[in-house]
């Protein structure tokens, strides 16, 4: 073929790997990088708002790797605002926490990837090494819910980042949270890949009492070498599955969330895991096709060439079905679940198989009525 491929290979390279007749070629030259050891990003290019972009690639000296950090760094920042707004139409609800900014569990597919951007860091690598911990995330939600025009619905966590990926537990920041939360007799929604939650199971079962708290638990597949690859730092699968039961027997509302839902990769397994989660305890269930906004559509595209490079074209054309023709669709409406016959037979297989196991019923509202706002907290001692 006569092409020197870098390594990560550049989109571009991707692209016509995707179309080639000859891909096994390519791959196998692409190949010549390894897999970074328990990170599932396997680059880290440059923030996209960077003026400048580095990029590793393959010499043909084949020595060993030099200066590639896999070591974790977690930076304290306090957080001006910690409640953040929407007006999405896809989701349920109209605000959200995230007490940490990147994810260790390093999920490839990771939508929230890009928002490393901002903070002048790649959507690859960094995510999941540069963490960032809002170690005043409890004392801006007492500040923020105390304000007399605050009113109150459900508050979302987890939908960005994992708050109970491993900072959290020398951090306790999620714990915080929800002390404060409890206190203030205010719903919460949490979703969360990780075991870590039972730890907090004390708070969550006493909301749970007042209807205050829902779980969803996000199992990907039952195949634990499946989930290692994909979730390199995240909880097993069966830890998942005890962490739902026991949940479950303390009374907390959980649902399974078999997200995302990867075509020829972990697809095949969506009624095992929603007959996994309901017999552990689960209530209800749900599920989202896999998306591959800005940064992330590559990133998966490398992972895919790392551990399935037979499957790259297979893959991202049934990805392009669901899309439109497309990599990616944001819009509304279709983003969660995406269009066209193969995300019908999808959503036509959840549909029979939640009525099979009776989760199919949305569990009731929480509540809003019990709110009461906290106290302030006094700037200075009194004098008298």
């Amino acid at each position: 073929m006569g092409i020197h491929a870098a390594y990560p290979p550049s989109p571009d390279v991707l692209a016509r790997l995707d179309k080639s007749a000859d891909r096994a070629v390519i791959t196998q030259k692409l190949l010549t990088g390894r897999a970074t050891r328990g990170r599932g990003a396997q680059s880290n290019r440059g923030g996209r708002f960077e003026p400048f972009e580095r990029i590793a690639f393959d010499d043909g000296w084949e020595l060993e790797d030099e200066g590639v950090r896999t070591d974790t760094r977690v930076h304290e920042e306090r957080a001006k605002t910690i409640i953040s707004r929407n007006t999405s139409p896809d989701i349920d609800f109209d605000r959200s926490i995230n007490p940490y900014r990147g994810c260790e569990h390093g999920c490839p597919y990771c939508y929230a990837r890009p928002t490393h951007g901002y903070l002048g860091l790649g959507a690859g690598l960094d995510f999941e090494r540069e963490i960032f911990a809002k170690v005043n995330a409890a004392e801006r939600l007492r500040a923020e819910l105390g304000r007399k025009r605050y009113s109150v619905r459900p508050i979302a966590i987890g939908t960005n980042t994992d708050p109970y990926q491993p900072v959290e537990k020398s951090k306790a920041i999620m714990r915080a949270v929800l002390e404060v939360l409890a206190a203030a007799k205010h719903p919460v929604m949490i979703t969360t890949k990780s075991a870590l939650i039972v730890r907090d199971l004390d708070i969550l079962s006493e909301m749970a009492k007042s209807n205050l708290v829902h779980v969803s638990v996000s199992v990907t597949s039952l195949d634990a070498r499946l989930s290692r690859k994909l979730e390199p730092r995240a909880a097993t699968p069966a830890r998942r599955l005890a962490a739902i039961e026991r949940l479950a027997l303390a009374g907390v509302p959980v649902s399974v969330l078999a997200a995302p839902m990867i075509p020829a990769i972990n697809d095949m397994e969506l009624e095992r895991i929603l007959a996994a989660g309901a017999s552990q305890g689960a209530t209800s269930a749900n599920f989202i096709v896999l998306r591959l906004p800005g940064e992330v559509k590559d990133l998966f595209r490398e992972w895919l060439l790392a551990h399935y490079p037979n499957r790259v074209s297979h893959v991202m054309g049934l990805v392009r079905d669901m899309r439109g023709g497309r990599d990616n669709d944001p819009r509304f409406g279709t983003r969660m679940r995406g269009e066209g016959p193969y995300a019908f037979s999808l959503k036509r297989r959840f549909e029979l198989c939640v009525a099979r196991l009776g989760l199919g019923e949305r569990p009731p509202p929480l509540r809003s009525d019990l709110f009461k706002a906290p106290e302030p907290v006094e700037a200075q001692l009194q004098l008298f």
